[in-house]
């Protein structure tokens, strides 16, 4: 269920949103990364990912947002759980007046870079790139909060 703007930002405001992020890595050890068009964020090479809906099962949340940011539904068994991560921006999106918590759950995805041949641009992210997680992680246009993903994987030897 998506909420008309006044009362989302209401919650926004008042509670933290619960999201899933894709870390889509390819056959060559390459992440997908978008860059994004709306706050908070905006600007910045960021993994897919959205929000889950009220009522919405995880694993129906996980095919919806695959689909709508990949152009291709993946089923939740497809993927590996990386964990949960606290996102805190000092902007939402509708203004720079209000704060956002997002309590992200993060996925691996591996893929081959055929599969996503239909990324949708313009809706959430103007561009897209494979990048190399060492050229990731030196990047200053890729956000911290992507940059922990990767973090997490090298250290857990993913």
């Amino acid at each position: 269920m998506f909420l008309e703007k006044q009362i989302f930002t209401t919650v926004i405001d008042s509670t933290p949103l619960v999201s899933i992020d894709l870390v889509v890595i390819n056959e060559k050890n390459e992440v997908l990364l978008g860059q994004r068009l709306n706050r908070p964020a905006k600007g910045f090479w960021f993994v897919p990912g959205g929000r889950i809906l009220k009522n919405e099962a995880l694993a129906d949340a996980f095919k919806r947002l695959t689909l709508e940011e990949l152009g291709t539904e993946y089923l939740i068994e497809n993927a590996s759980l990386l964990g949960p991560y606290d996102h805190f921006y000092t902007d939402c999106v509708f203004n720079e007046s209000i704060n956002t918590h997002y309590v992200a759950i993060a996925y691996i995805l591996k893929t081959n870079k055929n599969e996503l041949n239909s990324l949708p641009i313009a809706q959430q992210h103007s561009n897209y790139s494979w990048l190399a997680i060492e050229a990731l992680l030196e990047s200053n246009e890729v956000h911290k909060h992507t940059k922990w993903y990767l973090q997490a994987i090298d250290s857990k030897g993913i």
